[in-house]
């Protein structure tokens, strides 16, 4: 049974609703602040909560993709998830904010058993066209959390955005257990063995590869959306949180307009489309560098910066699910944790370095992450050649049966 359009689409929000509970936070922590009485200096490790969460749960809960029906596990994530949001909408104290979104953070990484599940829906020459449709919800959560946030809270307040988030969890949640297919498996493996599948990927040279790709494209992305507010608040331009959110709009449709890239990767071209998108990223920083002088300009590098961000997304994923057919969910998850280190690097550094040498230094950083990028997918070029469209012949942890 091949992967049907409202699955595709329902996997989609699946992904943008819980990638936006990391996100949402950053353009409210203002309001956070000072409703629950935190000093500004600390407003990021109201961030910092969920990328942790994240973080951890890329390592231990991933796995489990291997192992469990993914129809299950993506719904019961869901719901845990919600739990998290719920908390933290009606907290009352600070630490009760960071728990609630850290255990949001940790049931988050949904996102990475769904992108897994839909390869594996999809027949290999779909593939690279369902992760394109499928991922491109990853970067619609992360920019429209954005845009959504700052108009909710300008009318009811921060806690809307998380009582709003809650809810979309839960509606998502009942729609993944009657909308998709059980996920029954012939072979069961131990949560040890899982785990041991994900330390040997590291030692894979396709998949090495990849995950550094992914680490210097994700440590650019976050130095831009981390730190462009700083120049678009300052003078000549300053702009309200509102209008610099809308900025957001510009990314989507960079982003959205990547998502052939999944048909491209199916067509063959996947390891090409990456090395044309991160030499597009590279060159979109000449734009963005103008944000003091010229806000056209930033429109177009943002644009193509988020098109280039998308389309190596899905190429890279792409070549890692043609590569590792029967472990999808340790492969996705320990990719996704090169993008985790990536983005906070991008959006630590660029504050930093924006403190000390401007705009200037922060694009010129963004530049070279993109060229750290391109450096790596030049280096390892002959790698994907040998080794990107090759089947893994190790033994099955897991196969879907009434898909396949």
């Amino acid at each position: 049974m091949r992967i049907t359009f409202g699955r595709r689409i329902l996997l989609a929000m699946v992904c943008a609703v819980a990638v936006a509970t990391i996100y949402v936070a950053q353009p409210v922590l203002g309001e956070i602040g000072r409703d629950l009485g935190v000093p500004e200096s600390d407003l990021g490790g109201i961030v910092a909560a969920g990328q942790v969460g994240y973080v951890v749960g890329l390592a231990v809960l991933v796995p489990l993709g291997d192992m469990w029906d993914r129809r299950r596990l993506i719904g019961v994530q869901l719901l845990l998830a919600a739990a998290g949001m719920l908390v933290a909408a009606f907290s009352r104290t600070p630490w009760m904010l960071l728990i609630g979104l850290a255990v949001t953070g940790l049931f988050a990484v949904v996102v990475q058993t769904t992108v897994a599940f839909a390869a594996d829906l999809s027949t290999p020459a779909e593939r690279g066209r369902t992760l394109g449709s499928v991922t491109s919800g990853v970067i619609l959560g992360i920019l429209g959390a954005r845009v959504l946030a700052a108009v909710l809270a300008d009318v009811w307040g921060w806690r809307s955005v998380y009582v709003g988030l809650t809810l979309l969890l839960l509606a998502l949640s009942l729609f993944v257990v009657t909308m998709l297919p059980a996920d029954h498996r012939r072979h069961r493996k131990t949560y040890h063995d899982v785990l041991a599948s994900l330390g040997r990927l590291f030692r894979d040279p396709l998949f090495l590869s990849r995950g550094l790709i992914a680490f210097f494209l994700f440590a650019s992305f976050g130095t831009l959306w981390s730190g462009l507010a700083l120049p678009l608040s300052a003078a000549p331009w300053q702009l309200t949180a509102s209008q610099i959110g809308a900025f957001g709009v510009a990314g989507l449709v960079g982003a959205l307009g990547a998502t052939r890239a999944g048909r491209w990767a199916d067509a063959g071209r996947a390891d090409l489309v990456t090395g044309i998108a991160l030499a597009l990223l590279a060159a979109s920083w000449i734009a963005s560098a103008q944000a003091p002088w010229s806000l056209l300009l930033v429109i177009v590098g943002v644009i193509v910066l988020d098109f280039a961000v998308q389309a190596a997304h899905v190429s890279n994923q792409s070549l890692l699910t043609a590569a590792h057919p029967h472990r999808t969910s340790s492969v996705i998850g320990g990719y996704m944790i090169f993008y985790s280190l990536g983005s906070a690097l991008g959006a630590t550094a660029t504050t930093t370095l924006y403190s000390v040498s401007g705009w200037t230094g922060s694009a010129a950083l963004g530049a070279v992450f993109a060229l750290g990028g391109l450096l790596t997918w030049t280096l390892s070029r002959r790698t994907v050649a040998r080794d990107g469209i090759r089947a893994d012949r190790s033994a099955p942890l897991a196969t879907t049966t009434e898909e396949r």
